[in-house]
């Protein structure tokens, strides 16, 4: 299947490779009914990983490209690597966020708006733009502290 989706040899070997060994890091494993369907399932899961953290990877190295070409210098491999690894965290906590605290999260940290811009867009109280932001914040600490 993953041979299939990826059209490459190799990385369909290595999406096996995470699937089986996600499936044995399980403290217990479950009694299964269909275990084809979980491993399916859990392939498919490592592939949406997979290209989120692709699409956060090119992203990042064309915003760098276009600051090194502007400052004349560029991060180190070891900084860029830090640097992606830290935007994936960020991408998986907002991911598993709500939309409307994600929404504002977004708003007011990436595009710079204030409280009252942030609920007419949403369509939401000042108040409850508060809540949004806190709880996202608080959601964010959550996600990092359980690693």
């Amino acid at each position: 299947m993953a041979q299939k989706k990826l059209n490459c040899q190799h990385q369909a070997a290595d999406i096996a490779h995470d699937t089986f060994a996600r499936i044995l890091s399980l403290s217990h494993l479950p009694c299964l009914l269909k275990p084809r369907a979980y491993l399916v399932t859990t392939a498919k899961h490592l592939l949406i990983d997979q290209s989120r953290r692709q699409r956060i990877e090119q992203a990042y190295l064309a915003e760098v490209a276009g600051m090194s070409e502007a400052m004349g210098k560029l991060p180190s491999a070891e900084d860029i690597v830090s640097a992606i690894q830290i935007l994936d965290k960020i991408s998986q906590a907002l991911t598993s966020l709500a939309e409307k605290p994600r929404k504002a999260f977004l708003l007011h940290y990436l595009d710079g708006l204030n409280q009252t811009a942030i609920a007419e867009e949403l369509g939401v109280s000042d108040r409850m733009v508060r809540k949004y932001l806190a709880q996202a914040l608080v959601h964010c600490y959550l996600f990092h502290a359980s690693d």
